[in-house]
C-alpha cells in the first residue's frame, strides 16, 4: 500500500485505530476522525506522527466534517484510495418494543445515513474518477437478532445491506465489502464481556473474544489489491461463534 491514502472513520482507538495501524504498517497514509481531538492527536502520534497520519475531529453526522475529511485527505496526501466507514453508535440497552424512537433515529442517521454520506462525498471528490476500495465495519448484530441491541442491529444490517448496494452501483470502478465483527475487545463492547470474559469467551469456538487487530488485518486484505476479485461481500469475523447452533 505504499504511496496510497486512506480515511478512517472513528478511529481514535479501538477497531478504527487497528484498522488505521494495519494500513500504515503497509505503507499506506491515514487520515483518521473522530469526535475528541485530543484522542484523535494521541492516535496520531501512536500512527507514526504527521508525515503518515493527519485527524480530522468532528462528528460523523455533520456533511460539513465529511467533506472536510475527505478533503484533507486529498490536500495533504493527494488523493483517497481507500476509505473505511467505522462509525457505531448505541445510545440504548433494552427491547425494541420499548425502544425510544428519536434514539432509533439517532442510531440510523449516525451508522447508516453517514456512511452513505461519507460515500458520496469520496465518490464525488475523488473515487468516481480514480476509482478505489471502501470498507464498512458492520457487526454480526446485522446478521441475526440480538439480546438488548436490536436497534443497532437493525442499523448494522442496513449497512450490509449498503454494502451490495453500492458494489453493484459503484463497480468496477469502486469495490465495497464490509467486515462483521462479533465481540471485540474495545471499550464500546464492555458492556457485553466485561467482568465475564472467559464465559463469552467460553461460547466461541476458538477460545477468546476478539481484539482489534484481528479485524485490522482483515481489513487490510480486503482494501487491498489481493482482494481485488471480492466485491459485495461481508467477511465474518467472530471467531466461529455464529457456526454454533445456539
Amino acid at each position: 500500500m505504499q504511496g496510497r491514502t486512506a480515511l478512517v472513520t472513528g478511529a481514535s482507538r479501538g477497531i478504527g485505530l487497528a484498522i488505521a495501524q494495519s494500513l500504515v504498517d503497509r505503507g499506506a497514509r491515514v487520515v483518521v476522525t473522530a469526535r475528541k481531538a485530543e484522542a484523535l492527536a494521541e492516535a496520531v502520534e501512536s500512527l507514526g506522527g504527521p508525515e503518515v497520519a493527519v485527524a480530522v475531529a468532528g462528528h460523523a453526522g455533520d456533511p460539513a466534517h465529511r467533506a472536510e475529511a475527505v478533503r484533507t485527505a486529498i490536500d495533504s496526501f493527494g488523493g483517497l484510495d481507500m476509505l473505511v466507514g467505522n462509525v457505531g453508535v448505541n445510545p440504548v440497552y433494552g427491547p425494541m418494543v420499548d425502544l425510544d424512537l428519536d434514539a432509533f433515529r439517532k442510531i440510523l442517521d449516525t451508522n447508516v445515513v453517514s456512511s452513505l454520506g461519507l460515500v458520496q462525498e469520496a465518490w464525488r471528490a475523488w473515487m468516481a474518477e480514480h476509482g478505489g476500495s471502501v470498507l464498512f465495519v458492520a457487526s454480526v448484530a446485522g446478521l441475526r437478532s440480538s439480546e438488548n441491541i436490536g436497534g443497532y442491529g437493525v442499523s448494522k444490517a442496513a449497512v450490509i445491506n449498503l454494502t451490495t448496494q453500492l458494489a453493484v452501483e459503484l463497480g468496477p470502478t469502486v469495490r465495497v465489502n464490509a467486515v462483521a465483527p462479533a465481540v471485540v475487545k474495545t471499550r464500546f463492547a464492555g458492556a457485553l464481556y466485561e467482568g465475564r470474559e472467559a464465559e463469552v469467551a467460553a461460547e466461541y469456538p476458538v477460545g477468546r473474544l476478539g481484539e482489534p487487530a484481528d479485524v485490522g488485518e482483515a481489513a487490510a486484505y480486503l482494501l487491498g489489491d489481493g482482494a481485488g476479485w471480492v466485491t459485495g461481500q461481508t467477511l465474518v469475523l467472530d471467531g466461529g461463534r455464529l457456526s454454533r447452533s445456539r
